[in-house]
């Protein structure tokens, strides 16, 4: 049966599927005869790397560093073909989802961080969705309803369900999920500025801003902000944060803090809290803790930010 080599086919008919267990990549001790289990290995100079089950692994006694999930793309792919390899690591790079391919007569196989697994099932299948020229659905982004908490709470917990600030998947339910659900319940909500992103009738993303102080000073604290991984660096975030940013300067408010990464803030006109006389909650913030200062900044703000009382009892 001869390969498929042209690109656009092979990311139509992409079907992605996941094996069943860990595998790990190790170095195979020199004369020691090879056993069972071990699915490819590769011939370098400083000696044969073999990718294996974990469990073979630990029972051979092999060290490792990386343990991985093996996906198959399940597309019958010339060796000859141009392009397939690129699209897929290009998507999964885009989703910082690291990525190691091999490469069998019939089939590309992955090799991605267990964690990361779901998240590149759902990558590869949006890829091979797009390449179907599937049409995308508007976003819509309005004010989040009652009707809407469960589907909010569930997208929370699965975009973070690797914590952002430690790189580790969390254990039970993230903090993010506990602290949302304290603030529709707190005083400080804010109904008009609880917002929701609906694509083709699903919310795939959330954003809250409540009530916060510096003093007497009334300013919005923003978080959490979240999207569904599968959607997540399609543009759904900025897209409630610009709808934020403008309700936040229709309504007479003067700032926006919030805790976050300065390379991606920064876009939307965030500077360090501290630049504007405005301390963080918690010094080790440092520059991580950021202020938007609206069209009403009066300046003279001096102090330090108090969050809405969920995040104090996370």
């Amino acid at each position: 049966m001869t390969g498929e080599k042209n690109l656009e086919a092979l990311l139509a008919a992409m079907h992605p599927v996941q094996r069943g267990g860990e595998y790990v990549y190790a170095m195979w001790p020199d004369g020691r005869p090879l056993v069972p289990g071990i699915e490819a290995a590769v011939r370098e100079a400083e000696g044969l790397t073999v990718v294996l089950p974990r469990a073979v692994a630990d029972r051979e006694g092999l060290g490792y560093d990386f343990v991985g999930a093996w996906i198959t793309l399940e597309v019958h792919s010339a060796l000859e073909a141009v392009g397939l390899t690129a699209a897929v690591s290009k998507a999964l790079a885009e989703a910082r989802i690291s990525c190691n391919v091999l490469a069998g007569f019939h089939h590309d196989h992955l090799l991605v961080p267990v964690v990361d697994a779901p998240r590149a099932l759902e990558v590869l299948a949006g890829l091979s969705a797009g390449s179907r020229q599937v049409p995308r659905p508007e976003l819509l982004v309005r004010s989040e309803g009652p009707e809407d908490r469960a589907a909010i709470l569930a997208l929370t917990a699965d975009a973070f369900a690797v914590s952002p600030a430690t790189g580790l998947k969390a254990e039970g339910e993230p903090v993010e999920v506990r602290v949302l659900r304290g603030l529709f319940e707190s005083k400080e909500y804010l109904p008009e500025f609880s917002l929701v992103a609906v694509l083709d009738g699903e919310v795939v993303g959330h954003v809250i801003s409540t009530r916060g102080w510096v003093g007497d000073h009334g300013l919005l604290g923003l978080g959490p902000l979240g999207v569904t991984p599968r959607h997540q660096r399609h543009g759904v975030g900025s897209a409630l944060m610009k709808e934020t940013i403008h309700r936040a300067n229709a309504a007479g408010e003067s700032g926006i803090a919030l805790l976050g990464s300065p390379e991606y803030y920064s876009r939307f006109g965030f500077v360090p809290a501290t630049s504007l006389g405005v301390l963080p909650p918690d010094e080790a913030w440092g520059d991580y803790f950021q202020l938007l200062p609206l069209a009403l900044w009066p300046g003279g703000v001096h102090g330090t930010f108090r969050y809405a009382e969920p995040f104090a009892l996370a």
